[in-house]
């Protein structure tokens, strides 16, 4: 039996690689703003390019800041990507201060190389970086992967989650070491694409449908 995933739609972000790479993997995958299609998920994404407060806005239009929260009470799983992963949070400092979904406690915060001189680290960063474990890996998403392993990011802010025990991995830019992915009770999430990244990108997608499989 195929694995129903619900790419949720909010109008932000590029849905259709994310939906490529699920389709590859044998998944049903609908792109959807319904809530009640979330709900009926087995499997829901929540991936995301632009800005957090706009992003909220069209979350709350559309009834899913509600929808998600109640999918995830559910216990089944939820994985975000980029922006995804930023949403997930407590609050964002972008123009201001923006409520997240607050399903995992913590902050989001913008990348500031003001002071230094050299003008080498650019904001946002688009770039493959590395990762590098912040707990082990063994039984979690990123289990095919290693330390060092190269990932594509394209972002100007960083998550700062209260809870070190939710870091999974890390990244490092301009000198700053910071959560790049984050292992939440049901909730996976990644600052950087997976989608975007390759085989090692896919089979992320491919360990997170098979570990939740077993649940």
């Amino acid at each position: 039996m195929k694995h129903r995933v619900v790419i949720i739609d909010y109008h932000l972000g590029n849905l259709f690689s994310v939906k490529q790479a699920c389709e590859h993997l044998g998944c049903d995958v609908t792109i959807s703003s319904s809530k009640d299609d979330l709900l009926e998920a087995d499997y829901a994404i929540l991936p995301g390019v632009g800005a957090f407060s706009d992003a909220m806005k069209n979350l709350h239009a559309f009834g899913l800041v509600d929808g998600i929260r109640e999918y995830v009470a559910t216990g089944k799983p939820l994985m975000g990507v980029c922006l995804g992963l930023q949403l997930m949070l407590s609050h964002s400092t972008e123009f201001g201060q923006t409520e997240g979904l607050d399903l995992i406690p913590g902050r989001v915060e913008k990348f500031d190389f003001s002071s230094r001189n050299d003008n080498v680290f650019k904001v946002p960063q688009i770039q493959w970086n590395t990762i590098a474990e912040s707990r082990p890996w063994k039984d979690t998403p990123l289990q095919c992967c290693k330390s060092g392993d190269f990932m594509y990011f394209v972002h100007s802010y960083y998550v700062i989650p209260s809870d070190d025990a939710d870091v999974l991995s890390q990244s490092s830019y301009g000198g700053l070491k910071y959560c790049s992915s984050i292992l939440h009770r049901n909730i996976f999430a990644t600052q950087f694409h997976p989608e975007k990244s390759g085989l090692y990108g896919v089979n992320i997608y491919a360990e997170w449908l098979k570990i939740n499989s077993k649940s």
